[in-house]
């Protein structure tokens, strides 16, 4: 059966990254909304509030998202884009202090990778 066109309500989206469980009905939603797995209604105001919402600091605490430099979004945006890839990459504080679930590796790690 497929499904309806959805409004998926902030709480959903916000509890989506906060459990650990990935199979979870909220997981399996927001996931479903990243991949376009169903149609749903988004409008300003909603995206408004989802990143508000998300912004809050309690909430953000909770979350995790979002890089530790603020300028290094996009690297851990694109990073997230492909599962299992790789951030290659010889500045100490993004490899020690990565967003979760982010894979970091030294370029000499990778670089031994390509000769195998």
């Amino acid at each position: 059966m497929k499904p309806p066109v959805a409004v998926i309500d902030t709480n959903v989206v916000v509890a989506g990254p906060i459990t650990a469980i990935a199979g979870s009905p909220t997981a399996r939603i927001l996931d479903g909304m990243r991949r376009g797995a169903f149609p749903f209604l988004l409008s300003d105001q909603l995206l408004a509030e989802y990143r508000e919402v998300l912004l809050r600091a309690k909430i953000r605490k909770l979350h995790g998202l979002g890089a530790p430099d603020p300028k290094d979004n996009h690297l851990w945006s694109l990073l997230h884009s492909q599962p299992a890839s790789v951030l290659v990459t010889g500045d100490r504080a993004r490899a020690q202090n990565p967003p979760p679930k982010s894979a970091v590796v030294q370029p000499r790690e990778f670089a031994g990778l390509l000769q195998k």
